[in-house]
């Protein structure tokens, strides 16, 4: 029996391209670098800002000039957060249907909580998530336990009775670890280079409304 339903943030329940793109284009061009196309971006959205700004200016964590890029780059994501981003199609009819069946829902991302907390009380969800867990809460983002196991906590859900819906392997890892069913959500951040068939998601599912079908499966 399923008591809850956790999900990712970014390329799952919110189309969070669009800003994060536009402040790493912003940024490359007042750097004098030419800007990334959406479809581009959309393969990095997941990774957050590490990942953007690697595609954008080859500059990785290891890099000495990689702090300065970052906070340059959140400052700007700061001022268009919400701007463009709006929910997947699908996703609030699906979180109406598991609250009609008594399923609590929750968020955990790996999105710093200066963001989420500003955010996500602007997306419109028709029912609030019943928990959110965003990548400082615990100290340790995804692929780490700790934010699956404190989400649960706060829900009083058992980790074998719960799905974890993400569209990145760090999302697939820390679910299974976790003792959760994992989804993959196929309409996410993916690009042509992910196998994804290695991540071994217990399902797969193209659109929101489509994991109804996995409440009630026993075996994939």
């Amino acid at each position: 029996m399923i008591q809850a339903v956790l999900f990712d943030l970014d390329g799952t329940l919110a189309d969070t391209a669009l800003d994060l793109g536009g402040a790493l284009n912003t940024l490359l061009a007042r750097h004098g670098l030419p800007e990334k196309s959406m479809d581009e971006i959309r393969t990095q959205a997941s990774h957050g800002a590490a990942g953007l700004i690697k595609l954008g200016a080859g500059i990785t964590p290891d890099h000495p000039d990689y702090a300065r890029w970052r906070t340059e780059y959140l400052d700007e994501y700061d001022s268009r957060y919400a701007q463009d981003t709006e929910l997947f199609d699908g996703v609030n009819e699906l979180i109406a249907e598991l609250d009609r069946r008594g399923i609590k829902w929750g968020i955990i991302t790996n999105k710093p909580m200066r963001f989420t907390d500003k955010l996500i009380p602007k997306l419109g969800f028709i029912i609030p998530p019943a928990v959110v867990v965003s990548g400082d809460t615990c100290g340790e983002p995804k692929p780490s336990v700790k934010p699956m196991l404190y989400a649960c906590g706060q829900i009083h859900a058992n980790p074998q009775h719960t799905l974890y819906v993400g569209d990145a392997e760090r999302d697939i890892q820390a679910g299974r670890n976790a003792g959760m069913k994992t989804v993959l959500a196929e309409w996410g951040y993916i690009s042509d280079e992910d196998d994804t068939d290695s991540w071994q998601p217990d399902y797969r599912i193209a659109t929101p409304i489509e994991l109804i079908g996995c409440l009630t499966k026993k075996q994939v």
